[in-house]
């Protein structure tokens, strides 16, 4: 075990722990459950996000979660126009968007960042990486967005283009 996982293992461990004394509070009775309770929650976290060769950058994640919010109101509200003005266009369908990260963690939290903006669905993707998105207007330029989203996740998650 090289010098890099131990540090994810203590690093994981500490932040399990002191989030279960955060909610327990600093009492000596829930000492030894926190401690199992951190254990089990390090194995699990490095089952599912192995340590690896990627640094989050927090400046990058910190900008994606700041606009995040705004975006999504922006589309909520393009949405809801779209339904109420019988004059703008409703042109559901099918987008293939081209994704660079790679099957697993990275990618399905993709999937789930575009899930929560109004009006695209990520169906899923196939073999060559392509996502299948659903959405409310075909003549938008959905897989431009995504693109756009994508490369800030990339950012944030510490991947760059090519990684995947």
């Amino acid at each position: 075990m090289g010098a890099a996982v131990q540090r994810a293992i203590l690093i994981r461990a500490a932040g399990f722990l002191a989030f279960w004394l955060m909610l327990w509070g600093a009492d000596w009775g829930g000492l030894l459950p926190g401690v199992a309770a951190a254990l089990a929650a390090t194995w699990t976290s490095l089952r599912l996000l192995p340590p690896g060769g990627r640094r989050p950058r927090p400046a990058a994640l910190l900008r994606l979660l700041i606009r995040f919010p705004r975006q999504a109101v922006v589309a909520g509200l393009d949405v809801a126009w779209r339904v109420l003005d019988p004059r703008l266009p409703l042109r559901p369908g099918f987008v293939a968007c081209p994704v660079s990260l790679p099957r697993g963690p990275a990618c399905e939290a993709f999937c789930t960042l575009t899930s929560l903006l109004p009006g695209t669905v990520p169906t899923g993707a196939d073999e060559t990486g392509v996502l299948l998105v659903h959405c409310l207007d075909v003549g938008q330029p959905v897989a431009e967005q995504l693109a756009r989203e994508e490369a800030l996740l990339m950012r944030a998650l510490g991947y760059e283009r090519g990684d995947g």
